[in-house]
């Protein structure tokens, strides 16, 4: 195994690990110092964030952003009570429209409560500058306990450079790959009530996916995967 390397970022701290083929191994072991998101003291002593090496790292630094805890016990539940009715009438399905997810439910939501709203407007402020044109539904995505998302790049004709999404009900792992070098990764440990943040580079550059439970793993640590529902704001697409 090569050497591991280390590199700083505000909110989040990066560490890279590297195998001599350049992928992300599940299993692969890892050790280093590490950094508390920038809301979060119980992130002390935890890495969010892991790469293939410092290169690719300065490259999505910026781009990616993992705030964990950054909603309350409290915060969540009034979330899911608003939007379980509404899931519970949908199945699961496993064949999505370009095959990028497999055991989900999905749903958009442009009216929320006066609480679920301020909760919201929270994520908006936190992920978008100021003056930022966004769409307004919501996107709500249910994946089953046995469900994942498969690699994929988000179409420009839906979304624009930033999405930000709340992780509900269960942590897991968000693995990047460059498009232009599969050895290029970067995985993102999404707690659960933690807020992911993808800008730029991060969504154009890289697939995007979250691993399936037999294939849950964080720095080898195993991440166990339940239902996870996340609850996503995106900016909107840039005009043609």
């Amino acid at each position: 195994m090569r050497p591991c390397f280390s590199l700083l970022s505000s909110p989040v701290r990066f560490k890279a690990l590297f195998r001599s083929t350049g992928r992300p191994k599940s299993r692969l072991g890892a050790s280093g110092l590490a950094l508390s998101s920038s809301r979060s003291r119980s992130a002390v002593g935890r890495r969010v964030v892991v790469g293939s090496g410092p290169a690719v790292l300065e490259l999505v630094s910026g781009q990616v952003e993992v705030r964990e805890d950054f909603i309350s016990e409290e915060e969540e539940r009034e979330l899911l009570d608003e939007l379980e009715p509404v899931l519970k009438r949908k199945r699961y399905e496993f064949d999505h429209w370009d095959n990028a997810i497999h055991g989900y439910r999905e749903t958009e939501r442009s009216h929320w409560s006066e609480r679920n709203s301020e909760t919201l407007q929270r994520v908006r402020d936190t992920a978008f500058p100021p003056g930022t044109p966004q769409l307004g539904p919501v996107h709500v995505l249910d994946v089953d306990k046995e469900g994942y998302i498969k690699p994929h790049v988000d179409s420009v004709k839906f979304c624009g450079s930033t999405i930000a999404g709340l992780s509900l009900l269960s942590p897991s792992v968000m693995r990047l790959v460059s498009e232009q070098n599969q050895s290029d990764w970067v995985d993102l440990l999404l707690q659960r009530r933690s807020l992911y943040i993808l800008r730029g580079a991060a969504r154009y550059l890289f697939t995007h996916q979250v691993l399936r439970a037999g294939d849950s793993y964080f720095g080898g640590v195993a991440v166990p995967r339940g239902r996870r529902v996340s609850v996503i704001c995106r900016s909107l697409p840039s005009a043609a």
